[in-house]
C-alpha cells in the first residue's frame, strides 16, 4: 500500500454549497448564512484537500448574511472574511483543514498585536514562535529562533507586508503556509521556487486590529451530534493600564497580602505581550517571554506545575538546538550523525552547558499562566530559573500565599482578573 499517497489525495467533499444556522427564541428568529469556499486552481474549482486527517472529507464555509445580537452583544457582520476566504496566490498543495485553522489561530492572536511588527509561526493550532520587532525581519527571524524544530512546516502570519529580506529567510527553511497582507515586487518570484507552499494573501488583515473586540459564536461538535455554542473569548486586559494589582485579603486572619515590587516598563511590555499571546495557547498552558519573544510555550497539560516544568524544558532544549545550528551548522538532533557518536556527545554537551548558563534564556523573562496558581509549587518553577515578573488572572484561594511567593523571590506579579482557556 502506498501511504504517502493519501496524503496527496484530494477529497471530493459532498457538503452541500450553503449552510444556515437558525438562532430561534419565541417569535424571533434569526438566521446565519454561510457559503462553502473553493479556490480555482489550475482551472478546476476545488475545496479543501481534506479535514484533519487524509480520507476525512471537509467543507469551510464564509458567513455571508445574518447580524446575529443576542442580548446586548452584536457578534461579527458578514463580508468581512479573514481564514475563512483567503486569497490563495500560490497554492503548492491547496490547503487542508489543518493549514487553515493554524492561520486562522496565528490571525487570532496577531489581532491584539499590531502596534509593532509581529511574525505568529503556528504549528498543530498552537503558537511555537511570536515575536514582535522594529522591522518585520528581525520579528520572524526572533520567532524561528524561538522554537526552530517545531516551525518545521508550520504556518507563518505576519501582520505587515511581507517585504523581500523576511521572505529570504522564510525561504531558508520548510514552510506549509504564509500569510500576510500583501508581499512586496519579487517575494512571489522567490516563493515559487517552493514548489509546496501555499500563499495565502488577506487584504483584512489591514483591518485586523478592528478583530480585537468583536466576538463570533463558537461552536463545538459533541461526538453524538450536539453542539455547544458559546461567545468567542476575549481577553480583557489588552493594555498595561487594564492590569490589576496583585494583592487580595488572608481570610482565616484578614491581613492585606500584595506584591511589593512594581513592574517595570519592559516587564509590563513583556507581561501584555505574552497575555495577548496566551489567547491562543490550548490550556492548561504557562508561556515564558523576554524582549518581545516567547522563549517557551507549554501546552495541554493537565497540571499547572508540569506544564510550567515543559515550558523551562523546551526553553532549555530549543536554545541548546540553536546554539548547535549557530556553531555547526547543524541541528542538536543530528550531531552524532555528522560527527559521529563520540564527537556528537561531546559538542551535545557543550550545547547544553551554554544553555544551562544561561537558564534556556528565561533570566529576567515574564512568566504569563492562563489561570491561576492554586499553590506557589507553580510559580516557584519559574523563580528557580530568574523569572523577574508574573501575570495571570488571581482568584485562587492561596493567592496570599502565592503573593509572598513572589515577595520573598524579590519579583514582581500582576492580575488579569480574568481566566484565559482554549480548549
Amino acid at each position: 500500500m502506498d501511504f504517502k499517497q493519501a496524503y496527496k489525495t484530494i477529497m471530493d467533499d459532498h457538503f452541500p454549497a450553503e449552510m444556515e444556522i437558525r438562532f430561534i427564541d419565541h417569535d424571533q428568529t434569526q438566521t446565519l448564512r454561510y457559503q462553502k469556499v473553493s479556490w480555482a486552481i489550475d482551472g478546476v474549482q476545488k475545496g479543501l484537500r481534506y479535514g484533519e486527517n487524509p480520507g476525512q472529507e471537509a467543507a469551510v464555509y464564509k458567513l455571508v448574511n445574518g447580524n446575529l445580537a443576542l442580548g446586548d452583544v452584536r457578534f461579527i457582520a458578514p463580508g468581512r472574511s479573514l481564514a475563512s476566504e483567503p486569497e490563495l496566490l500560490q497554492s503548492g498543495k491547496h490547503p487542508g483543514k489543518i493549514n487553515l485553522t493554524d492561520a486562522d489561530n496565528a490571525l487570532n492572536i496577531l489581532r491584539y498585536l499590531d502596534k509593532k511588527p509581529c511574525a505568529v509561526i503556528v504549528k498543530h493550532n498552537n503558537p511555537c514562535g511570536v515575536a514582535w520587532a522594529d522591522s518585520l525581519s528581525e520579528a520572524y527571524f526572533r520567532a524561528n529562533k524561538a522554537d526552530r524544530l517545531a516551525a518545521f512546516g508550520g504556518c507563518i502570519a505576519l501582520n505587515r507586508e511581507c517585504d523581500l529580506e523576511t521572505a529570504k529567510l522564510i525561504a531558508e527553511n520548510y514552510v506549509e503556509v504564509v500569510v500576510a497582507p500583501e508581499f512586496a515586487p519579487g517575494v512571489m518570484e522567490l516563493f515559487a521556487t517552493k514548489k509546496n507552499l501555499r500563499v495565502m494573501r488577506i487584504g483584512n488583515m489591514a483591518k485586523l486590529c478592528s478583530y480585537a473586540t468583536e466576538r463570533f459564536v463558537d461552536f463545538k461538535s459533541l461526538m453524538d451530534g450536539g453542539i455547544v455554542a458559546q461567545w468567542s473569548f476575549l481577553p480583557q486586559a489588552r493594555s498595561v493600564d487594564d492590569f490589576l494589582p496583585a494583592e487580595c485579603f488572608r481570610k482565616s486572619d484578614g491581613t492585606m497580602h500584595r506584591v511589593l515590587r512594581q513592574p517595570t516598563a519592559k516587564e509590563l511590555e513583556d507581561m501584555l505581550f505574552g497575555w495577548l499571546v496566551e489567547a491562543g495557547v490550548t490550556s492548561n498552558s504557562v508561556l515564558y517571554v523576554k524582549d518581545g519573544v516567547t522563549v517557551g510555550i507549554g501546552t495541554g497539560e493537565q497540571d499547572r506545575v508540569g506544564v510550567a516544568e515543559i515550558a523551562r524544558d523546551k526553553a532549555y532544549k530549543k536554545l541548546a538546538d540553536w546554539i548547535s545550528w549557530e556553531k555547526w551548522a547543524t541541528p542538536y538532533n543530528e550531531l552524532d550523525q555528522k560527527f559521529g557518536p563520540a564527537e556528537g556527545a561531546k559538542r551535545r554537551a557543550e550545547a547544553d552547558e551554554i544553555s544551562a548558563a544561561q537558564k534556556g534564556g528565561l533570566i529576567g523573562s515574564a512568566m504569563i499562566s492562563d489561570a491561576f496558581f492554586p499553590f506557589r509549587d507553580g510559580l516557584e518553577v519559574g523563580i528557580r530559573e530568574g523569572v523577574s515578573a508574573v501575570v495571570q488572572p488571581g482568584g485562587a484561594l492561596r493567592d496570599w500565599d502565592v503573593i509572598d511567593c513572589c515577595n520573598e523571590a524579590g519579583i514582581t506579579m500582576v492580575f488579569t482578573g480574568q481566566r484565559s482557556f482554549k480548549h
